[in-house]
């Protein structure tokens, strides 16, 4: 039996690996979350109720149970990857940290995993609001790889796309169109990564079968510009996109880079992983949105 802690799972990605872990019954899964987002789970998982960014009391909840692997969804800054590691110091067999694309920054160049070192990264002391979110990402990986005593991977993840996505970045591009409200997108022909949320899951739970360590990316296969992502929105509606470089910023793209931004996905896929194509679900996600709001 195999004992597995997933901080982060009641929606989103983490919900669907949840989902995952529970159908095999060598897995004895326990959730941990703030006690805030009411899951389906019922008593296919064991709950843990604390919060993360208390260190005592996440310590204490945890208890001196030892955990095969650790899934970290949800840590955002350096203090909380350091007390994870203080934390889990003999407690976890193999954790792996849910980080990101936002580690790079944009590059007209494909990103491997050797673009950012985070052995090599300067440590610094902080909360999530200290950082950007590229910095804290950078920071929470350094941390795990630099000071952990277990091995770790850190999963990185281009945006996460899906009909469960709670951020509706895929759906805001679809209601402007739809609606005829310009969209801000500083670089159309710039290429961009993405990866769907079920794949996300079944990503993190290869993974946790795996013995890799270090950075990985992780995303489908291909890319897109982001001007072709509009157009095929234009295709499925009907109606023509009214794109502008720049405009008011609740109208900017979530997508709008300047840069190309996409990965190079040879590690996992050199391990064994194979990854979906893009373009085969991109298109068919773009027209499942869009068929919602005619519903």
């Amino acid at each position: 039996m195999r004992k597995i802690l997933v901080l982060g799972g009641t929606r989103f990605f983490g919900k669907r690996l949840v989902e995952r872990l529970v159908k095999d019954s060598e897995n004895n899964v326990t959730i941990l979350t703030r006690g805030q987002t009411s899951d389906s789970f019922s008593d296919r998982v064991q709950r843990i109720i604390a919060d993360r960014n208390d260190a005592e009391a996440l310590a204490e909840a945890v208890g001196e149970q030892v955990w095969d692997v650790v899934y970290d969804n949800i840590c955002f800054s350096p203090d909380e990857a350091r007390e994870a590691c203080r934390i889990f110091d003999t407690k976890a067999k193999r954790y792996i940290l849910t980080s990101s694309l936002s580690v790079y920054d944009p590059s007209p160049e494909v990103l491997t995993e050797s673009v950012f070192d985070p052995q090599a990264y300067l440590v610094r002391k902080g909360g999530k609001d200290d950082f950007t979110y590229q910095e804290a990402k950078r920071q929470a990986e350094a941390v795990f790889m630099q000071q952990a005593t277990f091995p770790v991977a850190a999963v990185r993840f281009p945006i996460v796309l899906g009909t469960d996505d709670y951020t509706r970045r895929l759906h805001f591009h679809i209601e402007h169109v739809r609606d005829g409200i310009e969209i801000g997108i500083p670089n159309p022909a710039a290429h961009i990564s993405f990866i769907r949320s079920d794949e996300a899951a079944n990503f993190l739970l290869w993974l946790g079968h795996s013995h890799l360590t270090g950075p990985v990316n992780a995303c489908s296969d291909g890319t897109v510009k982001i001007g072709e992502l509009v157009s095929a929105i234009e295709q499925v509606t009907g109606k023509q996109a009214m794109i502008q470089e720049k405009t008011a910023d609740e109208h900017m793209s979530p997508f709008g880079i300047t840069q190309s931004w996409y990965m190079d996905t040879t590690k996992a896929q050199s391990n064994g992983y194979s990854f979906l194509s893009l373009t085969e679900w991109l298109p068919d996600l773009i027209t499942n949105l869009n068929r919602s709001y005619e519903s």
